[in-house]
């Protein structure tokens, strides 16, 4: 089961952990829209060809525009054997919503 954190719970619990990295799948147009400082991006579709950019001792927490993609990239990960996957629930447009409401939506 993949632990589903919202962007509060980010920010309260992994935001500035050196032991934390938050992971972008979205594609590049979209992080010319909205983008979270410090996040590293790699879009949705290379994340298995880029599994080596993923250190396996860190929490990674996964970031898409709603929830959907990233998700499925935790999963993918989790089944991949990194031990401390989360997804960032609702996404960019959560983030927006709840955390930084000047952040371009789209």
């Amino acid at each position: 089961m993949i632990r589903e954190v919202t962007p509060a719970e980010y920010l309260a619990t992994f935001a500035g952990r050196p032991a934390t990295l938050l992971v972008d799948v979205r594609e590049a147009w979209e992080l010319d829209i909205a983008r979270l400082p410090g996040a590293l991006h790699i879009p949705m579709g290379e994340i298995p060809t880029r599994l080596a950019e993923l250190d396996r001792t860190r929490d990674l927490v996964i970031l898409c525009k709603a929830g959907g993609r990233s998700l499925t990239v935790a999963r993918f990960l989790e089944a991949q054997g990194y031990p401390s996957v989360a997804n960032l629930h609702g996404g960019i447009l959560a983030w927006a919503r709840d955390v930084d409401p000047a952040l371009a939506t789209y």
